[in-house]
């Protein structure tokens, strides 16, 4: 046993690697039930201060599984943030015992912080609206595609699109009768859509991509977001602030329902109008316009408090 070392484990489709810090201890398991089980025996009789993986589009989601409902401390990264630490400390070459070494060292200096990872609910209500994303994103493409499209082939096209408009109808049923089949789901999407600009799509993306809000202070989930100004300044020199980061998906989303509130929130509406006026360029008052929303939002859940009553508080 070694209480309060750190475990960095790399994952790709095959296996897992993982290398446990400050012993060095270094291990190769598979990635399927039997290499998952063993890996979490032993992690229980080393009884680590904090297990690290790299979100890697979803290979990674079985062992965090397994291990968080042992109750060992799980935390997935952005693995943005791991490159430049890795960068950072002069860890150039990349393999895969590697990167498990940098993420055990990343877990070790960092130390992030461990949240409550998201239901099994909650993570096949994000796999739908992923699915949503990417049918729009290809319906968007052979829509623009159809255009050019010499007419031989036009036929075609527009028997795909229709075929992807069914499926995206299928899709939103989906999406709408999970969220109204489940109590909790229902009063919190109730609450979103109750307010000007939140749509279906902006309010499910906030459920399955944010299970945070409502729990996080305005500076937290902003941060988690990725809607957190950050500054460029060095010396003499300023630079713009800007956004980036966190959640991308779940930013796009928020950024397009800022747009609609500017128009329809008469709380946003006031609020854009007031930046404008002052000299603020249009997008700046627009991200400035989500961060407030998204404020607003993680007010109203974290207090069960519904939009006509937020507005006038």
């Amino acid at each position: 046993m070694n209480p309060g070392c750190f475990v960095g484990i790399d994952v790709s489709k095959d296996h897992l690697d993982l290398v446990e810090r400050p012993g060095g201890a270094q291990w190769q398991v598979a990635n399927d039930g039997e290499g998952i089980a063993a890996a979490r025996g032993r992690l229980q009789e080393l009884d680590p201060a904090l297990i690290i993986f790299e979100a890697t589009g979803g290979w990674e989601l079985a062992a965090v599984g397994v291990f968080a409902s042992a109750g060992l401390p799980v935390v997935v990264v952005n693995p943005r943030q791991v490159r430049d630490f890795a960068r950072a400390t002069g860890k150039l070459a990349k393999t895969d015992a590697v990167d498990a070494r940098v993420l055990a060292h990343f877990a070790e200096t960092v130390q992030p912080q461990v949240r409550a990872l998201p239901s099994e609910e909650a993570r096949e209500l994000e796999a739908l609206v992923a699915r949503h994303r990417q049918i729009v994103e290809m319906l968007t493409a052979e829509r623009n595609r159809f255009r050019a499209t010499p007419s031989p082939v036009q036929d075609d096209v527009r028997e795909h699109i229709t075929w992807l408009e069914q499926r995206l109808d299928k899709i939103d049923g989906e999406l709408q009768s999970r969220l109204r089949a489940s109590p909790v789901w229902r009063e919190r999407d109730d609450l979103l859509r109750g307010v000007p600009g939140v749509g279906p799509v902006l309010s499910v993306t906030l459920l399955a991509g944010l299970p945070e809000l409502g729990t996080l202070d305005r500076k937290q989930i902003a941060a988690l977001v990725g809607a957190a100004p950050f500054a460029r300044d060095s010396g003499r020199f300023r630079g713009k602030r800007s956004v980036g980061g966190g959640r991308g998906h779940v930013r796009v989303a928020l950024y397009m329902g800022a747009l609609v509130a500017t128009r329809y929130n008469p709380v946003i509406k006031v609020f854009y109008q007031r930046l404008v006026e002052a000299g603020k360029p249009k997008k700046v008052a627009v991200v400035a316009s989500m961060r407030k929303l998204l404020t607003m939002l993680n007010s109203m859940l974290k207090h069960h408090t519904p939009w006509h009553v937020a507005a006038t508080a």
